[in-house]
């Protein structure tokens, strides 16, 4: 991944990330994603992008945003340059990179499968190219037991095997039992996180498969973030729309963003094939969720038999 932000980039950061460089208070009237596909819909329409904002016709582009934004708050967010030259050195110097929906580099199955409910730009750390692979998501809420994460990695190791990625959090227990699952089999991860990148990166466990293209580290929010509940539930979405098929470990019921994610997609956004544990201890949350239409996982005891049993379902439905 190169160093370098495109202008279209910068555009984007400036109007809508908080650019948390280590003090201060974030700015507060950021563009909403609502807000920002406003405008780039009204940028589109008048053949322009986003850098064209600090380009050297900005005054005239700025006029013809007037309908989708306030102008005097653009030119303020567009004039915070400074803050991010720092925030950009402060990014580079813990090895994450930017990429935006700007950027051809951008993980084409969340423009795809998410459209405009993409996240305009995204953080991450490692090999990008990860995040367009064939990829099983593996979920579990944080009351897992030690049983469970055995479990987990056990899958994420049979998805390594058949040269599926393993997509999840690195939340203690089921779902980092799956990535780690996965890493240790000689497998590629891609953990979405909702906070906390910058951490994260400079884990020093993460260090050596980092540097042997294994592990995709991403997010949508600033890497200095902190947790954030909404923030969790909104990062549900990504790890669904970067997979072919999803498998619910365990899950609390009627609570948590094990369940919350899980229910969005069968309910609503159907963007992958839901799975649930079917062996082992009893669960009212997966019981509840195959009420919704989760379908039981085959528990496939080798990489070919994953293979299979996942080429049986049904493709993705474009959202």
């Amino acid at each position: 991944m190169s160093a370098s932000l495109s202008p279209n980039t910068q555009a984007i950061l400036l109007l809508t990330a908080p650019l948390i460089a280590g003090r201060g208070e974030p700015t507060r009237e950021l563009l909403a994603l609502d807000e920002y596909n406003r405008l780039a819909r009204l940028l589109r329409d008048h053949r322009r992008q986003p850098a064209d904002l600090m380009g050297p016709a900005a005054g005239e582009v700025l006029a013809e945003c007037r309908g989708a934004v306030d102008g005097a708050r653009l030119e303020s967010l567009l004039a915070r340059g400074f803050l991010l030259s720092q925030a950009v050195e402060r990014w580079y110097a813990r090895a994450i990179w930017v990429i935006s929906r700007a950027d051809a580099s951008y993980p084409k199955r969340l423009k795809r499968r998410l459209r405009e409910h993409a996240p305009p730009v995204l953080y991450g750390c490692g090999d990008s190219t990860i995040a367009d692979a064939s990829g099983l998501a593996i979920v579990g809420s944080l009351q897992g037991r030690e049983t469970l994460a055995d479990y987990a990695a056990h899958v994420g190791a049979l998805a390594a095997k058949a040269r599926w990625i393993v997509i999840s959090d690195r939340t203690r227990g089921v779902d980092q039992a799956a990535i780690d699952g996965a890493l240790d089999a000689g497998g590629r991860a891609a953990a979405i996180l909702p906070d906390s990148l910058e951490r994260v990166a400079l884990n020093r466990e993460h260090r050596q498969v980092l540097l042997e293209h294994r592990l995709l580290l991403l997010s949508p929010y600033d890497p200095a973030a902190a947790f954030d509940v909404g923030r969790a539930l909104e990062r549900n979405k990504l790890i669904y729309a970067l997979a072919d098929a999803a498998l619910v470990v365990s899950s609390d019921w009627h609570k948590g963003d094990t369940w919350a994610g899980a229910v969005e997609q069968l309910e609503r956004l159907h963007l992958v094939p839901i799975f649930v544990r079917s062996k082992g201890a009893a669960s009212k949350g997966l019981d509840a969720l195959r009420e919704k239409g989760a379908l039981a996982w085959p528990e496939p005891e080798t990489a070919e038999a994953l293979i299979e049993a996942l080429a049986a379902q049904e493709p993705p439905r474009e959202a």
